[in-house]
C-alpha cells in the first residue's frame, strides 16, 4: 500500500475491507474536488445567469437515457429557454476537453429541459451549438408524461418524445394561431339519454368534475355524436379534451360530429393524412392554447392540451391503438397515465368490451356506463348461428360456400337494402388443407404453405407461399388424398362466389387495397375484411359473418375476445330487430364468444374472461413482458437481469419463422432467422420493477454492444399478442 493510501486507510479506518476503502477514498476525492465552471468551446462568453442547460438528446438508446449538461453561450441566452429544440455536439457523454479539441461526435437534435446555475459535472462543458427555434414545444407536463411512458414500457425518453412531438415545420411556426374561442354552452344529453347514468356523466364534465367511465355503446352510428357531446361538456367547463380513435374514418366521423355540434374552430384534427406541415400547424394551435379539443389517431394521445379535463378512447381493442415504434406504447395505457397524473376525466368506449376495460371496472377505478338490458337487445339485430359441421351436409354451402340459412337471410336482406359479408382474410384462397383429414397443405421442398394466387386472367395455380415453386401433383402425406379444400377463403374469392350466387346484385369489396367509408342504402353485397366495414346509409339489412372458426382458432390469448369484438363491430352496423336486421355467424354455436354475440352481452363475456385469466394469472390481472432473440441469447439475457423476486419466467420457446414475402409481424424474427421467446410474468404491483429490471439489463447489453458486437434482444412490455 502506498504512503498516501496508508495515510487514508490507516488509523482512520482500522478494519475496513479493501473494496470499501477504495469507495471511501473515491468519495473523499470527489467531495474535495472543486467544481469547474462551465466553459464553452473557443472561449465564447457564457450566459451570466443560469449558464448550464440540461438537454435530452435525440438518441434512443437505453444506456444514454439520461440528461446531458451543456454550457449556454451569451449569444443564445435569450433564445435558450426550457422546452425549445436545440442542436448540440454529442459524442461520448459530456464532452471532456483534451488539447482544446472535442472528443468526436456530431451535431444532433434535442430538447432543452431546464436551465441551472451549475452542473454536477466537474469538468468543462460543451456549448449549445444552436437553438433551432424559440418555440417552446416541450412543456413540463409533456416531459413528465413521456418519462412515465418510457419507464412503464422499458424504453428511452428520446423514443417517446419522437412519438409525442411532431417534426418541426418552420412555415407552420411562422404562422400565428387563431385566437381561442370562449367556452361553448353545455350540450344536451342527446344519445346519452339512453344510458341511466349518461346525463349525470355529462353533467359532471360540465361542472368541472373528473368522472371515470367504461362505456358500452349501443349499436348504431350515434357513438360519434355521444363522444362529441362529452367533449362539448368538458369545453363548457373551461377545460380541454383529447379523443383517440383507431383510424382516419373514425376521426372523420368524430370531426364531423364535433363541427356540427360546436361549430368550426373549436377542435384540432391530428392524423398522418394531414401531412407534416398541416399536422404540425394543428399541433401548435393546441400547444399555444388556441384550441382546447383534439381528435385523432394514436399520435393524438400525447397532444399538449392545456387544462386537460377529459381523455377518451374509442374501441381500445383495435390493433391500431398499439404503437409500432419503440417502445410500442398502447394508447389506452397512455391515456390512463395522463388521467392518473393530471386528475382529469377518463372515458373508454366501444360496442364491445375488452378484458382490460372489465378490469378497470372490477378494480373500482372506473364506473360502467351501460344501457338497460332490454334497451340493448332492442337496438341490436337478431343473431342466428350456423355450425361449421353443418356445411358438409348443405347443398347450398357446397355450391356457393353459403349455408342455406345464410343464403336465405342474404336474399331477404337484399330485397330491403345492402347486405354486409365479413370475411376474415383478404386475397383469394390464402390457405389450403387436405379435403379428407384437414391436414395443412405444405410444399415438398421447403414445407411452406401452399396457396392459390390469382393471375391477371383470373385463373389460379397451386404454388408455395414461401419459395414460389409450383405444385402440380400434390398428395396428402398423412392420408394420401389428392383433393384440397380452403382453410379460409379470401375476400376476393368470396366476392366471386357471391356474384355467381346473386348475378343481378352488385358486389363491392372493402379491404386493404381499397377501404370504403360509406355505401348507399340500395341493395348490394358488400364483402369486407374485419375493420374495413363501410357504414351503410340507414344501416345494413343483414350481415353474414363467415369462417368464424378462422378467428376463434388463432393461437393467441385474445382470439375469442378479438373475434367477438370484430363480430360486434360488424353487427352494430346492421339495423335493429324491429327493422328486420339479421346477422348470421358461421361458427361453432356453443363457443363462448358466439353465445355472447347471440345474447349481445360483450360485457358479460369480458367479465368471465377476466375471471378465467385471473385463475391462470394472465394479463391484465398480471403484468407480462416478452423477451425475444436468437437461440441461446434470451436465456443469457434473463440470467443477467435482476428480475423481481416474484417474477415467473415462461419458456423460452421457438418462434415460428417469418415467411419470405409476407408482412413481418411486430416482434417476429427477421426472415431466415430462428428466434426464441420467453415470457416474464409478475403480479400487478411488480410491473414497474419488472420494466426497470429489463430496461437496466437492456441498457447494459447495449453499452457492451457499442464496444463489441452483440446479438439483438427485443423487449416488449404488455405485448397485445400473446400466442
Amino acid at each position: 500500500m502506498s504512503g498516501e493510501d496508508g495515510q487514508e486507510g490507516g488509523a482512520g479506518a482500522p478494519n475496513v475491507p479493501p473494496e470499501q476503502l477504495a469507495l471511501i477514498r473515491d468519495s473523499v476525492r470527489r467531495a474535495k474536488a472543486p467544481r469547474a465552471k462551465p466553459r464553452t468551446w473557443r472561449g465564447a462568453e457564457l450566459a451570466e445567469r443560469l449558464p448550464v442547460a440540461r438537454v435530452v438528446v435525440d438518441r434512443g438508446v437505453l444506456h444514454l437515457d439520461r440528461y446531458f449538461d451543456y454550457a449556454v453561450p451569451k449569444e443564445l441566452d435569450e433564445r435558450a429557454q426550457p422546452g425549445v429544440r436545440v442542436r448540440v455536439r454529442f459524442g461520448a457523454g459530456r464532452h471532456r476537453v483534451r488539447g482544446g479539441r472535442r472528443e468526436g461526435g456530431g451535431l444532433v437534435g434535442g430538447f432543452l429541459v431546464e436551465r441551472l446555475p451549475e452542473s454536477d459535472y466537474a469538468g468543462p462543458l460543451a456549448a449549445l451549438a444552436q437553438v433551432v427555434s424559440p418555440e417552446p414545444v416541450l412543456s413540463p407536463e409533456l416531459l413528465g408524461l413521456a418519462r412515465a411512458v418510457a419507464d412503464r414500457y422499458a424504453g428511452s425518453l428520446a423514443d417517446v418524445l419522437q412519438l409525442a412531438v411532431p417534426p418541426r415545420s418552420a412555415r407552420a411556426e411562422a404562422q400565428p394561431s387563431p385566437e381561442p374561442l370562449p367556452p361553448p354552452a353545455a350540450p344536451d344529453p342527446g344519445p346519452w339519454a339512453a344510458y341511466p347514468h349518461g346525463p349525470g356523466f355529462l353533467a359532471a364534465l360540465a361542472a368541472g368534475q373528473s368522472p371515470r367511465a367504461v362505456w358500452n355503446a349501443l349499436p348504431g352510428p350515434e357513438w360519434a355524436d355521444a363522444l362529441a357531446r362529452a367533449v362539448g361538456a368538458t369545453l363548457s367547463s373551461g377545460r380541454g379534451a383529447v379523443v383517440v380513435v383507431p383510424d382516419g374514418r373514425a376521426v372523420a366521423r368524430v370531426d364531423s360530429a364535433l363541427t356540427e355540434l360546436l361549430g368550426p374552430g373549436r377542435h384540432a384534427v391530428l392524423t398522418a393524412e394531414s401531412g407534416p406541415e398541416g399536422r404540425y400547424r394543428q399541433w401548435l394551435a393546441v400547444r399555444r392554447g388556441s384550441v382546447r379539443a383534439v381528435v385523432g389517431t394514436r399520435a393524438a394521445m400525447f397532444a399538449p392540451v392545456r387544462d386537460l379535463g377529459l381523455v377518451a378512447i374509442w374501441d381500445d381493442g383495435d390493433d391500431s391503438h398499439s404503437e409500432l415504434h419503440a417502445p410500442q406504447p398502447h394508447a389506452r395505457e397512455v391515456l390512463l397515465t395522463r388521467a392518473a397524473r393530471s386528475g382529469c376525466a377518463f372515458l373508454l368506449g366501444a360496442w364491445g368490451c375488452t378484458v382490460e376495460a372489465a378490469q378497470l371496472v372490477e378494480s373500482g377505478w372506473a364506473r360502467p356506463l351501460v344501457a338497460h338490458r332490454e334497451r340493448a337487445r332492442r337496438a341490436a339485430p337478431l343473431v342466428r348461428t350456423v355450425q361449421d359441421t353443418d356445411l358438409a351436409r348443405d347443398e347450398a354451402a357446397r355450391a356457393a360456400r353459403l349455408p342455406t340459412l345464410a343464403w336465405q337471410v342474404a336474399r331477404d336482406g337484399l330485397a330491403r337494402g345492402p347486405v354486409l359479408v365479413q370475411v376474415p382474410r383478404r386475397g383469394y384462397v390464402p390457405r389450403l388443407a387436405c379435403n379428407r383429414c384437414r391436414a395443412s397443405a405444405r410444399c415438398r421442398h421447403c414445407a411452406g404453405p401452399l396457396e392459390v394466387p390469382v393471375d391477371a386472367a383470373g385463373e389460379g395455380a397451386l404454388r408455395c407461399g414461401w419459395c414460389g415453386r409450383g405444385e402440380g401433383a400434390w398428395h396428402c402425406p398423412e392420408c394420401g388424398a389428392s383433393r384440397l379444400r380452403a382453410q379460409a377463403v379470401g375476400a376476393r374469392r368470396t366476392a366471386e362466389e357471391l356474384g355467381r350466387a346473386f348475378p343481378t346484385v352488385p358486389v363491392r369489396t372493402s379491404g386493404r387495397e381499397q377501404v370504403l367509408d360509406t355505401v348507399s342504402g340500395t341493395p348490394a353485397l358488400v364483402v369486407s375484411t374485419p375493420g374495413a366495414e363501410p357504414v351503410a346509409d340507414g344501416g345494413y339489412a343483414a350481415a353474414l359473418l363467415l369462417d368464424g372458426w378462422a378467428m376463434l382458432n388463432r393461437p393467441d390469448l385474445r382470439a375469442g375476445e378479438d373475434a367477438l369484438r370484430r363480430w360486434i363491430a360488424a353487427a352494430a352496423l346492421v339495423r335493429d330487430q324491429e327493422a328486420g336486421g339479421t346477422v348470421v355467424v358461421v361458427a361453432e354455436a356453443t363457443a363462448a364468444p358466439v353465445q355472447a354475440l347471440v345474447r349481445w352481452d360483450p360485457v358479460g363475456y369480458a367479465v368471465r374472461e377476466r375471471a378465467e385469466r385471473a385463475e391462470l394469472r394472465f394479463p391484465p390481472v398480471s403484468r407480462m413482458a416478452s423477451v425475444a432473440g436468437p437461440m441461446g441469447v434470451v436465456s443469457a439475457f434473463l440470467a443477467e437481469a435482476e428480475l423481481p423476486a416474484d417474477a415467473e419466467v415462461l419458456g423460452p420457446v421457438l418462434l415460428p419463422p417469418t415467411e419470405p414475402g409476407r408482412p413481418r409481424r411486430t416482434g417476429a424474427p427477421p426472415p431466415g432467422e430462428q428466434w426464441e421467446r420467453a415470457l416474464v410474468r409478475v403480479p400487478q404491483g411488480s410491473g414497474a420493477a419488472l420494466a426497470g429490471a429489463l430496461k437496466a439489463a437492456q441498457a447494459a447489453r447495449m453499452a457492451r454492444a457499442s464496444r463489441a458486437g452483440s446479438e439483438t434482444v427485443r423487449v416488449r412490455i404488455d405485448p397485445p399478442d400473446i400466442g
